[in-house]
């Protein structure tokens, strides 16, 4: 089948509440599948399995449930999930937390990241945006760096919590640029956002998820994205790397696994639906809408994308001698 028509097909059959064939059906065990989110309904994290879920439900003529177990920047979420039977009813919707921030923050957690999970697909990254309220005088990242020079540990930069990507993004460019800033941790982005806006702190690199709603509202303005290329969602606005940083990438992804020892036939198989899904125009419209790209391709490259992104992130860390 072409691509247009299968595009189409799919398409249809969502719209319709079809059950899609899949292999994957065969394989599953005769419950819901669960989707376990280590974060809060309404996050980024949540939103994503939520599309996501809808299709799947279709492909493999089950429930597809998403339970929220947050707490502990995802790692509760990821230790459940590590105990459960390899049989593919109890998935996680893994993160930039749960693999490759949390294993170097908190090392007592209880599993490897790299032992007791099996990959799937990865399901999307997405970047952040530097923004600061509208009346804040400095809105480019040189006047932002030249401020910091100037006021050395006074210029504020909050986020959702210690080792969130608000965070580490902050740490990054720190390092890259020579500064040195006031990191304000909050309990989530909204009450951070919220004092952002209200002038009592200066910047944030807050999620493009998070940040667009506000940015599109004329409430905050977006100064650079951390991605490499500019993201759909947010075509005119400068990345850190073209604004003197060559290679700044900091992003957050989301991709599904499984616990250790799931059949390689059912990765395969879930893998190939998941890439078949994010084809549909609704989920992949959906997606970009929340700054959501580059999804898809097999287990093995996203298996390969965990570890680069720990090696990145794990330098990071120690090079800016990060603690929580």
């Amino acid at each position: 089948m072409q691509r247009r028509q299968f595009l189409a097909a799919t398409g249809l059959a969502a719209l319709h509440g079809i059950s899609l064939a899949s292999e994957t059906e065969a394989l599953l065990p005769k419950t819901p599948i669960r989707i376990i989110v280590g974060f809060p309904p309404g996050g980024g994290t949540d939103v994503m399995s939520r599309v996501l879920s809808q299709q799947l439900s279709l492909r493999w003529n089950r429930t597809v449930i998403v339970e929220n177990k947050a707490g502990a920047a995802g790692v509760i979420a990821a230790e459940y999930v590590a105990k459960q039977p390899p049989d593919g009813a109890t998935l996680l919707m893994t993160n930039f937390s749960n693999h490759t921030i949390a294993p170097s923050l908190y090392p007592k957690i209880g599993y490897v990241a790299e032992r007791d999970f099996t990959p799937i697909v990865l399901v999307g990254t997405t970047p952040c945006l530097l923004i600061c309220r509208k009346e804040q005088l400095a809105q480019t990242i040189a006047e932002i760096i030249q401020r910091c020079k100037e006021n050395p540990g006074t210029v504020s930069f909050g986020s959702s919590g210690p080792g969130s990507i608000q965070h580490l993004a902050l740490e990054m460019f720190q390092l890259r640029a020579g500064v040195k800033a006031l990191h304000t941790p909050y309990r989530g982005s909204a009450p951070m956002i919220s004092d952002l806006m209200g002038g009592q702190i200066d910047y944030s690199f807050e999620t493009m998820t998070s940040a667009a709603p506000h940015v599109k509202s004329g409430k905050v303005v977006a100064i650079a994205q951390t991605g490499l290329a500019h993201a759909k969602a947010q075509p005119d606005v400068p990345t850190v790397a073209e604004s003197g940083f060559p290679g700044f990438d900091a992003k957050v992804w989301y991709g599904l696994a499984g616990p250790r020892g799931l059949p390689d036939a059912l990765v395969q198989a879930m893998n190939k639906d998941v890439n078949e899904a994010l084809l549909v125009p609704a989920v992949a419209e959906k997606l970009v809408s929340f700054g959501a790209e580059d999804g898809g391709g097999s287990a093995a490259q996203f298996n390969a994308f965990i570890a680069s992104e720990k090696k990145k992130w794990t330098q990071v860390i120690r090079d800016a001698k990060v603690t929580v």
